[in-house]
């Protein structure tokens, strides 16, 4: 068979087989001294060639056809006498071809190199220890190859190797960094129990068959950016103690990490997976991106970890996210189907906490459609929700938390860019509004944009049935209202602000009463003064007597009020007030004389005391109406 390239090796090769087609033939390293390759040179060359090898001599057989047996004379002759297994130095093994079965069992290289080589046959490497670089790089495994209980100690290197059946790596030990970039795995890899002590480059590599990393143990960074699974890929109980790299990875098939350990951050930015997905449950110590990831199949994640980022993700399927600890950042991630985010209160099974607060916290549902979104148990304080699309129809379940106001004002629930708003605002500031987010990249915002917000959080409780969380929302949508200058009129302003002080928007009672009790001592304390008379007018009776007798005709008048002299602030004087503004808040008339003045602040009472009376009705209404 012709060598896809004509020209002849750099190494003093053998010849054997020339022809007019193929000048070069033979291509196998010669033996020295003697001309051909060990494959082609005459047996008693060959075996005073073997009889001249020691246990841990250099080997170089580039290019040279090895059947099973002839491997095997090659190892019998390197066999170490005290431990009965071979012991090679420098092996090099470049473009060889393995015939039958090529069993390298409990054999140690200083230092090998197999790249491009072919094995035609099974490849058994089992126990064998690499104590130099071991490169496999372009090699050709046509059927099975083994590495159980290989120890690699210097580099491993399969870049662009091909292994048409299953390679079986089960504990496998690679010292320092193992490289499988661009090899394909036509067929079953098997990585369990494997220890990666250096890093590990799958960059580009396509698995065919099942990929089973289940229990591998990467000590440093683990690279996967660009893999192509094919099938089942497995990584439950995997330990990654540097960084995982999953970038730009496409999972045909299903995925499965339950009780993976990432110490560090595991990237799967761009990454697709076509089919179920079960992301858990693992922990991650560091953070988790799976930004501009796409989801086509129905996905279940269960993650303990500080930090996951979605922004741009697409969800093309059923999704429930179950976290504890994570701070999740999903701006701009696309849903189809219904999605659930929630925080487990209880730890995973199997599963290590990471130390600290396990709640979850959402900082931003920014360009986010939330009509499929369903929210429980999330911490939403830090959330920016302003950009997010029919927020009106977000689901919030059990114990949804929002950001507070700074002690000494009234309790309600804000979004965080009031929050950042109002500490952009220097007498705010100072009041104690929370800016630390403002400056790590939420939307400049004011109250122009922050009023719809607020109305859509507020009709999503409502529809949801809790009136009594909505009405935090109404106030403040009320009060970007309020300070909105550019979309509210001053007019507009002005009541707001009236409405605001009187009642708090008709949701402070305690505002309201304190008003109503007010108003009321004010006008006991001018009734004293100078609304009730001196003293009571009397009656008084006049008629006239006919000179010849008769009929007595009296008229019977009273007279005018006289305006209060000297002490006007008695006892009596309080019970006649008292009496009289307790009767005018339900527009009763107290009985009482009273002066031109005190007519008029009587009147005035009617009128504002049951209103304000009515803002604290309308306000206990509205607290704990459901």
């Amino acid at each position: 068979m012709t060598h896809p390239n004509p020209d002849p090796p750099r190494w003093p090769h053998c010849g054997d087989g020339r022809t007019a087609a193929d000048p070069v033939g033979c291509r196998g390293r010669q033996i020295s001294p003697h001309a051909p390759c060990l494959a082609h040179a005459l047996d008693m060359d060959r075996d005073a060639y073997l009889a001249g090898l020691d246990a841990g001599a250099d080997v170089d057989h580039r290019a040279t056809a090895f059947s099973g047996d002839l491997l095997d004379r090659l190892l019998i002759a390197l066999r170490d006498p005290v431990t009965r297994h071979p012991r090679l130095g420098t092996a090099r093994f470049e473009e060889a071809i393995f015939e039958g079965g090529a069993r390298f069992r409990e054999v140690t290289f200083e230092r090998a190199s197999f790249r491009a080589a072919t094995f035609k046959g099974d490849a058994v490497f089992g126990a064998v220890v690499f104590k130099g670089r071991a490169g496999f790089e372009s090699a050709t495994f046509e059927r099975t190859s083994h590495f159980g209980a290989a120890t690699f100690e210097g580099h491993a290197e399969f870049g662009s190797a091909t292994f048409g059946n299953t390679a079986m790596f089960r504990m496998s030990t690679f010292k320092r960094e193992a490289g499988f970039g661009a090899a394909v795995f036509k067929a079953a890899a098997m990585f369990g129990t494997a220890t990666f002590e250096g890093d590990a480059n799958f960059v580009e590599v396509t698995f065919k068959g099942d990929a089973s990393f289940r229990a591998a143990d990467f000590r440093s960074e683990a690279g996967f950016g660009a893999a192509t699974f094919e099938r089942t890929a497995v990584f439950r109980v995997a330990t990654f103690k540097g960084d995982a790299n999953f970038v730009e990875v496409t999972f045909k098939a299903n995925v499965r990490f339950g009780a993976a350990d990432f110490a560090r951050d595991a990237t799967f930015v761009r990454t697709l997976f076509e089919r179920v997905v079960d992301l858990g449950p693992f922990r991650c110590a560091g953070q988790v991106d799976l930004s501009e990831a796409v989801f086509s199949g129905p996905v279940s994640l269960q993650l303990a970890a500080r930090h996951l980022v979605c922004r741009r993700t697409r969800w093309s399927s059923t999704a429930e996210l179950q976290l504890r600890y994570a701070t999740v950042d999903f701006a701009h991630a696309v849903f189809e189907y219904p999605l659930t985010i929630a925080a487990e209160a209880d730890p995973f099974p199997d599963t290590a906490d990471v130390p600290g607060d396990p709640a979850v916290r959402l900082t931003s549902l920014r360009g986010v459609d939330a009509a499929h979104l369903v929210l429980a148990d999330v911490d939403l304080s830090e959330c920016v929700f302003t950009g997010t699309v029919h927020l009106d129809q977000l689901r919030l379940e059990g114990n949804c938390s929002f950001g507070g106001v700074p002690p000494l004002r009234s309790r309600r629930r804000t979004l965080a860019e009031e929050h950042h708003w109002r500490a952009r605002r220097a007498r705010a500031a100072a009041r104690g509004w929370n800016g630390g987010a403002a400056e790590s990249g939420s939307p400049n915002v004011g109250p122009a944009q922050l009023a719809p917000v607020y109305r859509a959080l507020r009709k999503a409780l409502e529809d949801g049935k809790d009136e009594p969380g909505a009405a935090d929302f109404y106030y403040g949508e009320m009060e970007m209202r309020r300070h909105d200058r550019a979309g509210t009129s001053r007019g507009e302003r002005g009541l707001l602000h009236g409405y605001w002080l009187l009642s708090g928007y008709g949701l402070r009672a305690s505002r309201a009463l304190a008003w109503l009790g007010a108003a009321m001592l004010i006008t006991v304390l001018l009734l004293m003064g100078t609304g009730l008379p001196q003293d009571s007018p009397k009656q008084e009776a006049v008629g006239t007597v006919p000179a010849g007798g008769g009929r007595v005709t009296f008229e019977i008048d009273k007279a005018d009020p006289r305006n209060p002299t000297g002490d006007r602030f008695t006892t009596e004087r309080f019970e006649k007030a008292l009496n009289v503004t307790l009767n005018s808040v339900v527009f009763r008339s107290s009985g009482q004389d009273l002066t031109t003045t005190g007519t008029y602040i009587e009147m005035t009472s009617r009128v504002a005391e049951p209103v304000l009376l009515g803002l604290a009705v309308l306000a206990v209404r509205n607290r704990v109406k459901r």
